[in-house]
């Protein structure tokens, strides 16, 4: 073989360059795919928060729609937006305390034998040296503490305080009950009926005022006296003074502030008791009390809820 043969050239004899795998390039293709990764993370995360943010939206609307429902209704059943409704209410209130009001001076001027039946129950009629100190209940007083009571109506009606001391009014008061109240105690002298609301949770919440109002002018003097024919509707008046009052479990019963009776007999005879110890009871009448015992009508204090035959009272308990 001779030199000028092609096979021994430099060229044909020097090996070829193999492909190089450069790190820089591998690098950088290692970091794209990391960074792709990422933002796919990244995404699929923001979508998932979107989804949430959505489903929050929903639940907030939903819960909005809810509460603009509930004040509607609130507004409506507390205000008395029905004008036919008030005005038979308000007749058929002016006809109730009338005859009641009568049948009470008609019974104080009555000397009446010993009952046969429980509506015909008579009490002792106290000495006059058992009432020297007993507050005069009359309407007259009343109007001389009238600027007193329309304070307290107006501080229970426009600043209610609902973590105020025990037996201070609680509860949200609208105008219709601060009417109901005050026509309690300013025109009928804080002795007769009045008109039974439509349900039994805002009854207590006018007799909670009441309460509330004779405790600040009178003081520890002050006992409750409530009447009702069953435990469940006993039941439910102490839950709803609790709620309304502020008051617990120990201020009930005998000797206490507030004390529970299903029969007129026993509480007109604790009654007695209370004026004999110079105390002022109150006594207040569920509207389930179809007669009012003749003995409860000798008190100076008594409040009872009249049935409204237009809109019957439902036994199942409206409390919120």
């Amino acid at each position: 073989m001779t030199a000028d043969d092609p096979a021994l050239s430099s060229d044909s004899a020097s090996p070829k360059p193999l492909p190089s795998l450069s790190p820089k390039d591998g690098g950088k293709s290692t970091t794209d795919q990391v960074q792709a990764d990422i933002a796919r993370m990244i995404n699929q995360g923001v979508g998932d928060l979107e989804r949430r943010k959505r489903s929050l939206e929903l639940e907030i609307e939903k819960l909005e729609r809810r509460r603009d429902r509930i004040e509607v209704e609130m507004k409506t059943t507390f205000a008395g937006a029905s004008q036919d409704l008030a005005v038979r209410v308000q007749g058929f209130k002016e006809y109730l305390v009338g005859s009641l009001q009568d049948l009470a001076t008609a019974a104080e001027q009555l000397d009446m034998a010993p009952p046969t039946r429980r509506e015909e129950r008579t009490a002792p009629t106290p000495r006059p040296e058992d009432n020297r100190d007993t507050v005069e209940l009359a309407q007259s007083r009343f109007q001389r503490q009238a600027e007193r009571i329309q304070s307290l109506l107006d501080q229970y009606r426009l600043r209610p305080d609902y973590y105020g001391p025990a037996w201070q009014l609680r509860r949200t008061f609208e105008p219709i009950h601060a009417e109901r109240t005050a026509n309690w105690l300013l025109k009928q002298g804080g002795r007769g009926a009045i008109k039974s609301l439509s349900s039994r949770l805002q009854n207590v919440l006018v007799a909670s005022a009441a309460i509330s109002i004779l405790n600040a002018l009178y003081g520890d003097r002050l006992r409750v006296l409530m009447l009702a024919n069953s435990p469940e509707r006993l039941g439910e008046w102490r839950r709803g003074f609790q709620d309304c009052l502020g008051v617990t479990r120990s201020d009930f019963g005998t000797g206490r502030g507030i004390t529970l009776f299903e029969s007129p007999e026993s509480l007109a005879q604790r009654a007695e008791r209370l004026q004999e110890n110079n105390l002022l009871p109150l006594i207040v009448i569920d509207e389930s009390e179809d007669k009012v015992s003749l003995s409860l009508l000798q008190f100076p204090l008594w409040l009872a809820f009249a049935p409204d035959p237009m809109n019957p009272q439902s036994d199942v308990y409206d409390y919120y």
